[in-house]
């Protein structure tokens, strides 16, 4: 072999560094930070991570540029469609009470680079968006006093005209992100008491928007003499639904905070559940309200509501409409600067990214150096960079972290269930009785094969139409299926967003390509449910899987899809930076490394069925040739 190049076996070491699992440690509560979170307050976390301003100003623009009146069926599709989504963060939150959300579910099922790199996306998703939220605040308060703040900051400063540069340094967002940090390392308690006053105001000025606005609703501004129900057709609902999918964004701060819930297994479910029902029904009935009270192709995109009142004459009601706004920005800015440290210290804590922002203060018991340092940056951001167009950055990596989520459910429900760390009585281990000789445990082996096959392999009862499956080992059949399902999704993505047009296809090659690739899709699908699944009584999971995460995955490729090539040009160099980061610093600090040592077999003392005789010694090896404790076992 030429000097200098790897050799094969050094790059298989480092493949399986690259794809290494985190531990699946469910049964373990243990946590450096304060379980104190109820369902009430995870609830109310979640509505508001997503009623921020997209209530108060896409309704307007979605109405009126998209689909009419037809915007609630818009709002209606993209809440079944995240809906998929949520459901996905809802088993693994219950299931892996953790901080870390999507980077931690993808390092427990996909492995380590694929997790940072979901972490280090949902990092910059998290910056962007805090500081994109206070630059609107910021507009919305200065609109209110007739652009003074702004007119006052360039008389002194100076109008910018520097490329990535904001017109004029944003001092309010900045202020307001400094000083909502300054609360958020308070610890949990003081940022959920913050967000329960802001959401109710919200919610009230919600609840005040509907029923004035049903009092003030003419039916006739539906009528055919205004351009109908649906003035744009199904393509108009459908482009409104793209866009509504976004105002949904902000759920997964349920699942982060999973680790600060007193009882995660069923409040975190439950929280996402009815965040999601509660801001749904928001979002379509204050959108009926706007369209009913006047013509949609009369509204304003940029104060639709506030405009809304004021032609009907109640000016007044515009100051209360203002208010909410501002109360729902305030909302969205602390679940932001609630979530982005909470990741950070889970990439810190497991290794991967550096070990300062792993500190937990001793006394609000919250990673307040994340905090602080995070929610500075988030400040420079809203002070100085033209965030315009880095907003579009934002889906990108919000739709890879449901599609990596989504996909992570599918691996983790057809493999075999992994044995608790520890006894307790929250997580009983698979066999209560003892077996002291190595023949009651290959007899227990063979008893258990016999009755109920292992995960991740096929049905007993599809045998005899599927015999060539049934010849894969456990789990290899379930991951070529995986990924040919991720594959012919991305195929059928492109033909369903670009169409023959755009891919230069004559039309019978256009409709061959879209029938080979749903069959395909369809043909995984099928194959995926012809295997066992795990089926657990203790938490929650979600109905008629592989087929609910499968339409996740198709739906945010095809919204993936839509985006720019300049969107998917930046998302390429900030994940160039992120393998800089991991191959400089992670991959040689990570936990994962002291976990096994090289050369050493990991024996476990619990019986699953096995598909072979030695696979099955293998399993049940005799306690004397084991060692007294599993190596890298967590304390």
């Amino acid at each position: 072999m030429a000097r200098g190049l790897p050799s094969a076996a050094s790059l298989a070491r480092l493949c399986q560094k690259l794809n290494r699992l985190k531990p699946l440690e469910e049964s373990t509560m243990e946590t450096s930070l304060r379980r104190c979170l109820s369902t009430l307050d995870l609830t109310l976390l979640g509505v508001g991570g997503m009623v921020g301003s997209g209530l108060f100003v896409l309704t307007g623009t979605v109405a009126k540029d998209m689909a009419g009146p037809a915007v609630l069926l818009s709002f209606g599709v993209a809440a079944v469609a995240s809906l998929l989504a949520a459901l996905c963060y809802a088993e693994f939150g219950a299931r892996v009470p953790r901080t870390g959300s999507a980077y931690l579910f993808t390092y427990v099922s996909m492995g380590e680079l694929w997790a940072f790199l979901i972490g280090w996306n949902v990092v910059l998703e998290y910056l962007i968006g805090g500081a994109a939220v206070a630059r609107a605040w910021s507009s919305y308060l200065d609109s209110i006093f007739s652009h003074s703040i702004r007119n006052f900051t360039e008389t002194q400063v100076g109008v910018w005209q520097v490329p990535l540069l904001a017109s004029y340094p944003d001092f309010l967002a900045a202020g307001i992100l400094l000083l909502a940090s300054a609360f958020v390392s308070c610890g949990a308690r003081v940022s959920s008491w913050l967000n329960h006053t802001f959401s109710a105001i919200s919610l009230l000025v919600i609840l005040f928007i509907i029923i004035l606005g049903f009092i003030l609703a003419r039916p006739h501004n539906w009528s055919a003499e205004e351009g109908g129900f649906a003035p744009f057709g199904f393509s108009g609902i459908m482009a409104g639904t793209a866009t509504c999918f976004y105002a949904f964004v902000g759920f997964d701060v349920i699942a982060t905070s999973s680790e600060e819930a007193q009882n995660p297994r069923r409040a975190v479910p439950m929280a996402i559940a009815i965040a999601l029902g509660l801001v749904a029904s928001a979002y379509i009935l204050v959108s009926t309200v706007l369209t009913l009270m006047v013509p949609w192709h009369s509204l304003d995109p940029d104060s639709a509501l506030a405009d809304a009142f004021y032609r009907r004459g109640y000016s007044w009601a515009g100051f209360i409409v203002a208010v909410g706004s501002i109360c729902a920005m305030n909302t969205v800015l602390l679940s932001n600067l609630f979530s982005l440290p909470r990741i950070v210290y889970a990439m810190a804590a497991d290794g991967l990214f550096f070990q300062v922002f792993a500190r937990v203060h001793p006394r609000t018991q919250v990673p307040v150096v994340g905090i602080l340092v995070f929610g500075v940056l988030m400040a420079l951001l809203s002070l100085l960079l033209d965030l315009e167009a880095l907003v579009q950055f934002l889906s990108i990596g919000t739709l890879l972290a449901y599609t990596f989520v989504a996909a992570s459910i599918i691996v983790l429900r057809f493999q075999k269930a992994s044995p608790p760390s520890s006894p307790g009585p929250a997580s009983p281990g698979p066999i209560d009785k003892g077996h002291n000789s190595f023949s009651d445990h290959l007899q227990l082996v063979g008893a258990a094969q016999a009755s109920v096959p292992e995960p991740g392999q096929l049905r007993p009862a599809l045998m005899p139409y599927l015999g060539f499956l049934g010849g894969c080992s456990p789990g290899a059949a379930v991951a070529w299926a995986l990924g040919i399902l991720v594959a012919s999704a991305i195929i059928l993505g492109c033909v369903l967003v670009f169409g023959d047009s755009a891919l230069h296809l004559p039309r019978w090659g256009y409709i061959l390509l879209l029938l080979l690739s749903s069959v395909v899709f369809l043909l995984s699908l099928l194959i995926l449910g012809a295997h066992q699944q795990q089926h657990r009584q203790d938490t929650f999971q979600i109905p008629m899987v592989p087929l609910t995460p499968a339409l996740s995955i198709l739906l945010n490729i095809c919204l993936m899809l839509k985006l720019s090539y300049l969107t998917w040009l930046r998302f390429s160099i900030w994940l160039l930076i992120g393998l800089a980061v991991y191959f400089g610093y992670g991959i040689w600090h990570s936990k994962e490394n002291q976990r096994e040592p090289p050369g050493l077999t990991t024996t476990r003392y619990v019986v699953f069925p096995s598909g072979s005789l030695e696979e099955t010694v293998q399993a049940v090896q005799p306690p004397s040739q084991a060692p007294a404790q599993e190596p890298g076992s967590m304390e």
